[in-house]
């Protein structure tokens, strides 16, 4: 089985949301919001993972990118 999450920043949070499934969670760090939502889909699937079956994650990740020179005009 194969899961696709929304990944964003809300602000202060770091926030995963399951496309298809009634999924959510959040964190303040990547790294926390990796294990909850780990845990998460541990919990949501306990009886699908206990018959062995497989589940893989696939995130799709919101990212900002911001100029990182700026540039000036001088007018004479």
């Amino acid at each position: 089985m194969l899961l696709k999450f929304e990944i964003y920043n809300d602000g202060k949070y770091w926030c995963a949301r399951a496309i298809g499934e009634d999924i959510f969670t959040q964190g303040k760090s990547l790294d926390e919001l990796v294990d909850n939502i780990k845990e998460a889909v541990s919990v949501h699937f306990d009886e699908l993972l206990g018959s062995g079956h497989d589940i893989k994650i696939l995130s799709i990740s919101e990212f900002e990118v911001s100029s990182i020179a700026k540039t000036t005009s001088s007018q004479r």
